[in-house]
Parts: structure tokens; sequence; C-alpha cells
């Protein structure tokens, strides 16, 4: 059975290799942070969280309109220790929606431009339960989106550090692999 799944994009570093916050990026297709939510919403996502920190005030107004045609809902929300690393913004999100009865949270980086709604849909179908983790795989190599059942946010929350996210806690619990190559790269994109 699959339950509800909630979008949550980390948006929040300065992309310092990118010479420019990541959320403001354009590409020819537009705005890398309107794609990667609006992916999210197609994808099938109950409602989306958005976390922003470098470039807050410019990065806002990119948000009007995204996911209405979906129906899905965009709530914001801000990482203030954004510079200490991804960590902090994955753990803003989760801390977000814990007073939430949302069940499971798929994750996704903006710095993706080629994940899918498919891409999202397919690790989403891993949602069983509040103890659900997957994590979306390209050709056996592990990437994003991840799905991370509200049983393991506490704990994750306690163990990640710096830049790295949830990865050692999604090697540590035997996340189970979702092989998206069939989509996407899954490739970040860190410079221009």
């Amino acid at each position: 059975m699959t339950v509800a799944v909630h979008g949550l994009l980390l948006a929040a570093g300065a992309g310092t290799r990118m010479g420019m916050p990541k959320a403001l990026v354009e590409d020819q297709d537009g705005s890398w942070l309107r794609r990667s939510l609006q992916v999210l919403a197609d994808g099938g996502c109950s409602g989306v969280t958005v976390v922003l920190g470098a470039a807050l005030e410019e990065a806002l107004p990119l948000l009007d309109g995204v996911a209405g045609a979906a129906g899905t809902t965009v709530q914001v929300v801000v990482a203030h220790e954004w510079a200490q690393g991804m960590s902090e913004s994955l753990r803003a999100g989760l801390e977000a929606l814990a007073p939430t009865a949302v069940p499971a949270a798929l994750v996704t980086l903006v710095d993706l431009p080629d994940v899918t709604p498919e891409v999202v849909r397919r690790v989403a179908a891993a949602a069983d339960g509040p103890a659900a983790l997957a994590r979306a795989t390209y050709d056996g190599r592990p990437g994003h989106p991840v799905l991370l059942g509200r049983d393991h946010w506490a704990a994750i929350c306690a163990s990640v550090d710096g830049d790295s996210g949830a990865r050692d806690y999604l090697a540590e619990h035997d996340a189970r692999a979702v092989e998206c190559g069939d989509l996407a790269t899954g490739r970040d994109v860190d410079s221009r």
C-alpha cells in the first residue's frame, strides 16, 4: 500500500562552486527552483516544502504560482544555519514537518535538473508507511530523491552533520534502492 508523500526540496546553500546560490540558477529551461518544485508536485507529492537560506529575499519571488496547476501547496522553511551544510537544511525541513501528520518525506536537491516527475513517482511508490526508507539509484549509484519515513526523522536529525546529509544513515539502515537510471542521470550540477 502506497501512502501520501510530502516533497522536501533542499535549496538553502550558497552554491560556492556554482558562483551563486543554486536556488537562483536559471538555464535554457528556466529556474531550477521553480522546476524542482513543479517536479515534486507533478510527481504526486501531497504537499511541498522548500528549505531556503542563502539569497532568501531573491528566491522568494521565484515561488509565485509554482505547483498551482497540480493543486499542491508550497511551504517555505528557512534554514538559518544554512552555511553549516546540507545537514542543516535537511534538519530544518524535517523539524518543520514533524508536527504534521505527514508519514513520509521525499527529499531532493535543487541542483538536479534532469530529475523528472517519473523519478519522483517511482521513488515515492516505495512509501509503505512511516518506516519507509528508500533512495533513487542511477545505474547503481545512490542519489536523490530520498524517501524518509517519519519513524527515521528524529534519528536522522540527531545524526546528520556538515554537508553529507543522510548518506551515512541511509547506508547503515539498508535503504531500499530504487533504480531510476532509465529515467535520468540524477547528477547534481555544481558549476556552470
